[in-house]
């Protein structure tokens, strides 16, 4: 089918005015059509929303990869549907521990994926870094408050970045060490989260 044929199959069937361009741009990824015309194409192309979508990364596009109407995912999750629609479309989740979870049953996400899809990578990673140059023990709440994990995968988690990072400081610190002291440091702090990552999903 071509662009022309797309957007003549949205506007008989369902209604939506959409322009072949903005069918060619949605194809080459150049835009983003909403839900409404994701649900439409996936009528028109006779598949799933699911199958429209390379690989999910917002609450929305894992929402609609499940075939979840915006009320039913708030529902299930216990938010009110304009509460929920608002961290969607915001990308910043704001759920409690127990809607957090809720969510990621929901959804069927493990935590990496349920991290990036509710906007908190950043956090996370401030948390880590926090967590392993000083004292570890008071990021674990918080931690355990972004993610579905368990207090002691954390604990287990936090207590080796923070030994990790020392030791590589202690390093470079030593007597005889090079003037890059500290180099070694930095560089696990910047990938603090595949760090982290590695030891929790193992």
């Amino acid at each position: 089918m071509t662009p022309g044929h797309v957007a003549y199959g949205l506007r008989a069937q369902y209604g939506l005015l959409v322009a072949p361009d903005t069918v060619a741009a949605w194809e080459r990824g150049r835009a983003t059509p909403s839900s409404q015309e994701l649900t439409a194409l996936a009528g028109v192309l006779w598949c799933s929303p699911a199958e429209l979508l390379a690989s999910a990364t917002t609450l929305r596009e894992h929402r609609m990869t499940r075939g979840l109407a915006p009320e039913d995912l708030a529902r299930r999750v216990g938010l009110e549907p304009a509460a929920y629609l608002r961290m969607e479309e915001s990308g910043q989740w704001r759920g409690n521990e127990r809607q957090t979870s809720a969510l990621a049953a929901t959804l069927g996400l493990r935590p990496r994926a349920l991290l990036t899809a509710t906007g908190g990578d950043e956090k996370l990673s401030g948390l880590l870094r926090d967590a392993a140059t000083t004292r570890w023990q008071a990021y674990v709440k918080p931690v355990v408050k972004l993610l579905p994990l368990p207090k002691r995968t954390v604990e287990d988690a936090l207590q080796r970045l923070h030994t990790d990072y020392h030791a590589k400081m202690a390093a470079t610190s030593s007597w005889g060490a090079s003037a890059a002291t500290g180099d070694a440091g930095r560089a696990y702090l910047d990938e603090i989260m595949e760090h982290f990552w590695g030891l929790v999903e193992r």
